[in-house]
């Protein structure tokens, strides 16, 4: 169908999960994607696959929250494909505790990750999108952007245990709004998807041996009870988890043309749950 052919897209957290669905999602509609990870195996797992169905895609390794990561990103975008055209702001994970436990530290850490990256990583596009708008226009052409920021249904609602990370994903529906109406202008669509419970690795039973992970040489403990797990039949509507491939099509909606005329909304992706 290709309905994304010759647009270059950045997505990160990709090399794993929700992200890595939706490299292949877009790259088979015909996107370039720079791929990005904190590990390099991922990242280029997802570029080989990407290449081996006739598609592009480069890796960009690292850490969003890194000094420098935001230009690095959009350049090589810029470099690679001379183009920008979609953003995904991905990538992320949780520390959990109750608000009496978390300390300055762990709070901080989920605000840098969830909204300090996203915002450095937009404010590194806005120069390169607005030249090329510019340039599209006294070409007489319209051409439509996009930008997804990843939230969460623990930022629209709240969740408890997750203070620091309910804060981050609330104030980037403030930051999605925001820009929507700062780029209009540049025809660039800023929405934002909250994630209910998919299932990836960061919602797996705790009781499982593989629920740590090692980010940035900290180890974290990922994962929720497997009682919230069994409860899920009761708690949602549709009566299960989502998964990746779910997560990754209701992005991939803002990212089509027929999304042209949407901006600064929020898609609530949780299986009919609503409150």
């Amino acid at each position: 169908m290709s309905k994304l052919k010759g647009k270059v897209a950045l997505i990160s957290g990709s090399g794993r999960g929700i992200g890595r669905a939706l490299a292949l999602k877009l790259a088979s509609e015909g996107a370039s994607v720079v791929v990005n990870d904190l590990d390099a195996e991922p990242a280029a797992e997802v570029v080989d696959t990407i290449k081996r169905a006739g598609g592009e895609a480069v890796a960009c390794v690292g850490s969003v929250v890194a000094p420098g990561f935001a230009d690095t990103f959009v350049g090589t975008a810029m470099d690679k494909f001379g183009g920008l055209d979609i953003i995904v702001n991905n990538a992320g994970y949780t520390w959990d505790s109750v608000i009496q436990k978390m300390s300055d530290e762990q709070f901080q850490t989920m605000l840098d990750v969830h909204l300090v990256a996203p915002f450095r990583i937009l404010r590194a596009a806005a120069e390169p999108i607005r030249v090329l708008t510019k340039k599209e226009a006294l070409e007489g052409k319209e051409v439509f952007r996009k930008v997804v920021n990843i939230s969460s249904m623990a930022g629209t609602n709240g969740n408890a245990g997750q203070t620091n990370y309910s804060s981050a994903k609330a104030a980037l529906v403030g930051l999605t709004k925001t820009l929507a109406k700062e780029w209009g202008r540049y025809k660039v669509n800023v929405n934002c998807v909250a994630y209910g419970f998919i299932d990836t690795r960061l919602t797996q039973a705790m009781e499982q041996a593989d629920t740590k992970v090692a980010i940035d040489g900290r180890v974290f403990q990922v994962g929720v009870p497997e009682a919230t797990r069994q409860a899920l039949p009761r708690l949602v509507p549709l009566g299960r988890a989502g998964t990746p491939d779910e997560a990754a099509g209701a992005v991939y909606l803002f990212c089509i043309p027929e999304s042209n005329y949407v901006s600064g909304e929020v898609l609530l992706v949780g299986g009919g749950i609503s409150v």
